[in-house]
């Protein structure tokens, strides 16, 4: 991380254990501000309990400062500062639209009424109408709505498009890059859709098992890893590289993944290309499924 730049996030040591289980082992990351983050992780790999540490809403040891403070001992302080979001998909179905309103006003001190109320403006909402006769698309605009209203320095998005289709996916995330997101706040999503989010993240953090073991901006990870498709006369030299993964295709050819090997090196194998963030999300987490 750039020594002049302060982090966001600052977790060293992190440990959590529930029924003897670690939930958070050893964990150590870093996050730096005016960025979108992923962790990335299967269920049980510790992303829910990281977030609550970061949100002072569960004990802990080790060392996390966020925003310079403490989550332990300066939650009240820190929530000014931050914003928490679970499953956009999910509102009281009684709720109206000036009662979402109301509440979030009178819960976070940075919320903007007259920007929420402009946001709404553009959409079919009116502020009588209750959950329960919105579609899953206009509860997702009065998601955003409220969320995009928060002038937080940090926006918490745990899974937050759960139960949503893919279009009304796309649309919650685009319109939090466009309409949200600048240098002065940081996000970090959890997610388990990782090809939908891949194309706002600036940085991604793996967690498997309670420790982090892949963390990256995403411009390092291209330079990094390279995958190779190659045909049954050139696998076994390609083998030989050590990739770090590889999976079958029809037709006798093998796609491999490798981890800082030579390009030049494997193109004269086969065709190279960049591997996805899913690819090396399901190379990275391997066994964890089983």
């Amino acid at each position: 991380m750039n020594a002049a730049v302060e982090a966001v996030v600052s977790a060293k040591g992190l440990r959590k254990a529930y029924k003897q289980k670690p939930a958070l082992d050893n964990t150590s990351f870093s996050i730096e501000p005016g960025r979108i983050v992923g962790l990335i992780g299967p269920n049980g790999a510790g992303k829910t309990t990281a977030l609550k540490a970061v949100l002072g809403l569960t004990s802990f040891d080790g060392d996390l400062q966020v925003l310079g403070m403490d989550p332990r001992s300066q939650r009240d302080d820190l929530m000014n500062d931050v914003c928490f979001i679970a499953d956009v998909a999910v509102l009281p179905r009684w709720l109206r639209v000036k009662e979402a309103i109301d509440f979030v006003a009178g819960v976070h001190p940075r919320f903007d009424r007259a920007r929420c109320e402009r946001f709404l403006a553009n959409t079919k909402l009116n502020p009588k109408q209750r959950v329960r006769e919105m579609s899953k698309g206009m509860v997702v605009q009065l998601h955003l709505a409220l969320v995009m209203a928060i002038d937080a320095k940090i926006l918490v998005l745990d899974e937050p498009t759960l139960g949503l289709d893919i279009m009304y996916r796309k649309e919650f995330y685009q319109r939090l890059l466009e309409d949200y997101f600048d240098e002065q706040k940081t996000i970090i999503i959890t997610t388990h859709q990782v090809e939908e989010v891949e194309h706002i993240l600036t940085d991604v953090l793996f967690i498997r098992d309670g420790r982090i073991v892949l963390s990256s901006d995403m411009e390092s990870l291209a330079d990094r890893y390279t995958e190779l498709l190659t045909s049954a006369d050139s696998v076994h030299a390609a083998r030989a590289l050590a990739p770090i993964d590889e999976r079958a295709l029809p037709f006798g050819k093998t796609v491999l993944l490798f981890d800082g090997a030579d390009r030049n090196q494997l193109a004269s194998m086969g065709e190279i290309r960049t591997p996805g963030l899913a690819d090396l999300f399901v190379a990275t987490m391997k066994g964890t499924y089983a």
